[in-house]
C-alpha cells in the first residue's frame, strides 16, 4: 500500500513486536492509533489515499470502535480485503464472556507480555469476576482458588496446550474434583501461502527430480 503512495493507519498497541516491526517498514506515512480518541489527532496529507491495518492479535471488539472513528472522520479510508484480526483472539474473548459468569474465579494461561492474554483477564474482570494470569502452573497461588466452587481456565491464542494441561493438573492437586470443557467455536480458518512460498512448497514432477 505504501508503494501505491497511500498513507497507512496502524491500529494496535505501542511496543507490541508486530506493531514495532510493521511501523519500522516505512520511514513516513504510517500512523499508530491505540484508541478511538487518537483518531481525532491524526494529521493526514491526503484523506483520499488512506488505508488502515490492524495488529493481528487484537479482537474484532477491540478494533471496532477505532475503525468506526476512522471511517467517520475519513469516509474514503480503505481496510484489508480480508479481516486480518486474529480469529483465535476473538473466539477466546467470546468464550470468556460466556465462561466468566459461571465461575467464581478465572485463570488465564498466558505471558504477561501477551496483549491478547491480558485482554482475556480484563474481559473476565469486566464482568465482575476475579481473574488472574499465569505463565506457568507453579505461578498459581492456592489462595486464589481457596473456597471457590467453580474455577474457569482459558488461555491466550499462543499458549501451548501443554501449559493448560499442567494448570489443570495443579488445580486437581489443590482439590478440584472434576473438569468440564465448554463447547467452543470450531476454528477451521485456512490461510493461503504467499505465491512465492506456495511455488517453492509444491512437489516437483518426476521430470524435475535429479
Amino acid at each position: 500500500m505504501r508503494g501505491a503512495g497511500r498513507e497507512i493507519v496502524m491500529i494496535g498497541h505501542r511496543g507490541h513486536p508486530e506493531v514495532e516491526g510493521t511501523m519500522g517498514q516505512a520511514a513516513e506515512g504510517m500512523y499508530l492509533v491505540e484508541t478511538a480518541a487518537d483518531v481525532a489527532h491524526l494529521q493526514i496529507r491526503d484523506p483520499a489515499k488512506l488505508s488502515y491495518v490492524t495488529q493481528t492479535t487484537l479482537s474484532v471488539d477491540d478494533a471496532a470502535a477505532i475503525v468506526r472513528a476512522l471511517k467517520a472522520r475519513f469516509p474514503a479510508i480503505t481496510g484489508p480485503k480480508k479481516d486480518d484480526i486474529c480469529y483465535a483472539t476473538q473466539n477466546r474473548q467470546d468464550a470468556v464472556k460466556f465462561l466468566a459468569p459461571q465461575c467464581d474465579v478465572v485463570i488465564v494461561v498466558g505471558s504477561p507480555s501477551s496483549s491478547n492474554s491480558n485482554r482475556l483477564r480484563e474481559v473476565a474482570q469486566g464482568r465482575g469476576i476475579e481473574a488472574y494470569m499465569v505463565d506457568r502452573a507453579d505461578q498459581l497461588k492456592a489462595e486464589w482458588v481457596a473456597g471457590k466452587r467453580r474455577v474457569g481456565v482459558t488461555a491466550g491464542a499462543s499458549a501451548p496446550e501443554v501449559l493448560v494441561n499442567e494448570l489443570i493438573a495443579r488445580l486437581k492437586a489443590l482439590g478440584a474434583g472434576s473438569v468440564r470443557q465448554l463447547e467452543g467455536v470450531n476454528e477451521s480458518v485456512v490461510f493461503t501461502l504467499p505465491r512465492e512460498l506456495a511455488v517453492r512448497a509444491a512437489p516437483r514432477s518426476g521430470a524435475d527430480r535429479t
